[in-house]
């Protein structure tokens, strides 16, 4: 009975846990003052002039700059960071203490930016290439000033098309470096107008590719392949084919394009161009079941890189690793990942961030879990430490709380429940940690989206000005030729007019865009409630079922409930932040749920469980838990008020190629009778779980279309027995 209790206890601390990290951090109070709005002004104090173009914003909130006067806006809160930055003079920082005036007085930087004043412009005094030297030294740690550079080379009216096409350039390589493909795409194709390049035509198929947009990355490619390339061009547009290819699951051509491209490489003594490739080559192999041809891409990968020593052939090997322990070869994996620690060791990881699975820390996590899953957990746990030891040293919070939640188990199954409860104290705290550095990051990230936003839209503010001067030019021309030709004059005022129209048609559907986003996002968010709610309301009805097996001393039949509701609360949280997930896994799961309902009343009733063989439960999605409440108000509302022992048939088919049918069928007392044996608590108390399944089910058919269709009908006319209809669509 004392094992039950420790088992008990701590499922009961982790689930508690977990419920806490889950929840939104909007709960939390909010110590900052009133908002208010803040008005100031920045001055260079040598020549007592307005500095235009500042950057002005709160730390983790509003963003503006400041007008061509110097003056600047802005809505705070009492006790907000306020901090001005530019590239021409050291960054200030004040705090907000009520809606004063603030007058910034700065010392300016070598090469100061001064003011037209015939035009009011700015007249940058370096050079195009001295801004886009200075933009491409500092973009990757610097996103802000990067693109403000390129902004700056933009402004001199002197710059040629081809300088133009390279400032672009260098904007979507800056894109990409920060994951921003959308923007990406659209300064690659800028740059292109200005100066086709084909180097800048591939880095565009990437950007397609990058950003999912696999068609046009497939055609450009192809457009491509029958241009006079490089040897290394070539060599860059048949692999990005073949990796196209794969994302799109067409392997059998993306095993050729890989082939192509590694003759290639061979050809050109490239090893670790040629290791890389035939990986890839092994996993399109894997993916359409051809095991023997993988094994033979991935032996001859691992040949290659035995040949040298860089950090794209010790890449390779982890992948050959990750397919040995798909296999659970975990001694050969084990192997291969320890000589991956002792390549790592002679290369430069300096430039490895902590999201690459080639770090130390993660390698050493998967040895330990290799050994974990042959049950050698002496052997795991010096890995699981020197994971550990090598995630604090990389500050990897991430590998750092795994590692120490896996060492807390792992002590646990050694029944050394003193270091087990120590490894868990520690993953608590590091939980919590998580949860900062998180909101940290989506606010810096949100940071940095808006930032890029204004960015950019000074960039197509100065293209437009570009394009106004131009026009103005014509302009200027045709007003000589009015005298002569009056009718231009009419073609002016309807192409005028149509310009008003359509800036109009744009402004109206960036409002429709911005509301339906807003709109996604709510849903978001509703969900994200909703699911917060359901794990609790389960997690609680089936601790219930716990509690009463340990309150009748049944030791053996506790401990064997237990350890079926562990293995079901794994799933049910595995899952628990998904919106949709396969069928097969709600299968599993819904098994697991009937078993140990049958397990407590099985004298109550008997349960069948059946899927039509014809039915593909992989290529069906549905949203998770979805089925268990209809379950579970089948045995405790219909069967459990039942004299006789009842029955319930979970039935799943298929009933076209989009189209799978779900039926929960019991021969219990029915839902009316159901509610006149209720007590006069139990009638005062709403079904959480019915509840929340019907919001859910609302919400993702407005968010996905109508995917999921409920019915609930009466079995028998006398008004017994229920029976539940659930509707699948494919996606």
């Amino acid at each position: 009975m004392k094992k039950v209790f420790t088992t008990f206890y701590t499922i009961l601390l982790i689930l508690i846990c977990t419920n806490i990290y889950g929840q939104d951090r909007t709960s939390l109070p909010d110590n900052k003052g009133p908002e208010v709005t803040v008005r100031g002004s920045v001055i260079d104090i040598e020549t007592m002039a307005p500095v235009p173009r500042v950057n002005v914003e709160i730390t983790g909130g509003n963003y503006t700059t400041t007008g061509y006067d110097g003056e600047f806006r802005i809505r705070a809160r009492i006790g907000d960071e306020l901090v001005i930055r530019s590239t021409d003079f050291a960054t200030q920082y004040y705090t907000i203490k009520d809606n004063q005036r603030i007058r910034v007085e700065v010392h300016s930087l070598s090469n100061p930016v001064v003011l037209d004043d015939s035009e009011g412009s700015e007249i940058p005094k370096q050079s195009f290439n001295d801004y886009v030297q200075k933009a491409r030294a500092v973009y990757k740690q610097d996103v802000s000033e990067g693109i403000d550079n390129i902004a700056l080379a933009l402004e001199i009216k002197t710059i040629s098309e081809s300088e133009r096409a390279i400032a672009y350039e260098l904007l979507a390589d800056i894109n990409t470096h920060w994951k921003q493909y959308d923007l990406a795409i659209a300064n690659y194709t800028s740059s292109l107008k200005s100066e086709y390049k084909i180097s800048v035509d591939i880095k565009l198929a990437k950007a397609y590719f990058n950003n999912k947009n696999y068609q046009e990355s497939i055609d450009l490619y192809k457009v491509l392949s029958k241009k006079e390339l490089s040897f290394q061009e070539s060599l860059s547009v048949v692999e990005g084919l073949g990796d196209t290819y794969k994302a799109t699951a067409d392997y059998t051509k993306a095993i050729e394009q890989y082939t192509k491209a590694e003759h290639i490489a061979t050809d050109a003594n490239l090893v670790s161009v040629a290791t890389r490739l035939n990986t890839k080559i092994a996993a399109s192999y894997d993916l359409i079941g051809n095991g023997q041809k993988a094994v033979s891409s991935y032996n001859k990968a691992l040949d290659l890189s035995s040949k040298e020593n860089s950090e794209s052939t010790v890449r390779s090997k982890v992948k050959v690793a990750d397919y040995y322990n798909s296999r659970r070869q975990f001694d050969e994996e084990i192997k291969l990942r320890k000589e991956v620690l002792e390549g790592l060791s002679k290369v430069n990881t300096d430039s490895i961030s902590n999201d690459d699975i080639l770090t130390p820390q993660k390698q050493n996590y998967k040895i330990a879990s290799a050994y974990v899953d042959q049950r050698k957990l002496d052997e795991a746990i010096p890995f699981f430490e020197k994971s550990i030891d090598e995630a604090i040293n990389k500050n990897d919070l991430v590998v750092e709380k795994d590692a120490t939640r896996r060492l807390s188990e792992l002590y646990r199954d050694k029944e050394d429940f003193d270091k087990a409860a120590e490894s868990y104290e520690r993953y608590k705290s590091l939980v919590d940690q998580g949860y900062v550095v998180k909101e940290q990051e989506l606010a810096s990230a949100a940071r940095l989206g808006k930032i890029v936003a204004e960015k950019q839209n000074r960039i197509l503010s100065l293209e437009k000005d570009r394009e106004l001067n131009e026009e103005r030019y014509d302009l200027a021309f045709e007003k000589q030729k009015i005298i002569d030709e009056r009718t231009n004059t009419n073609r002016l005022i309807i192409g005028s007019l149509l310009i008003v129209a359509l800036s109009l048609l744009i402004a109206a559907l960036a409002m429709y865009r911005s509301s339906k986003r807003q709109k996604y996002a709510n849903n978001l968010l509703a969900l994200k409630g909703l699911r917060s709610q359901m794990n609790p309301h389960f997690i609680f009805n089936a601790l219930n079922s716990v509690n009463s097996f340990i309150a009748t001393n049944d030791e053996r039949t506790a401990n064997k409930y237990l350890s079926d509701f562990s293995s079901l609360m794994r799933s049910v949280l595995e899952n628990s932040e998904e919106d949709f997930i396969p069928l097969s896994s709600e299968i599993e799961l819904i098994k697991k749920y009937t078993m140990l309902e049958h397990f407590r009343f099985k004298d109550k009733f008997d349960y069948t469980l059946t899927v039509d063989k014809d039915l593909d439960i992989d290529e069906f999605q549905i949203p998770p838990m979805l089925l268990q409440p209809y379950v579970e108000n089948a045995v405790w509302h219909g069967m459990r008020y039942k004299e006789e022992k009842g029955l319930l048939h979970i039935h799943f088919s298929q009933k076209d190629d989009q189209t799978a049918v779900i039926t929960v069928t019991d021969n219990g007392v029915g839902r009316e009778r159901s509610k006149t044996m209720k007590t006069d608590n139990q009638k005062k108390q709403k079904s959480k779980g019915m509840g929340n399944i019907k919001k859910r089910i609302a919400i993702l058919n407005e968010m996905y279309g109508d995917r999921v269709d409920v019915a609930i009908t009466d079995v028998f006319e006398t008004g017994e027995g229920t029976k539940v209809t659930l509707t699948l669509k494919k996606d």
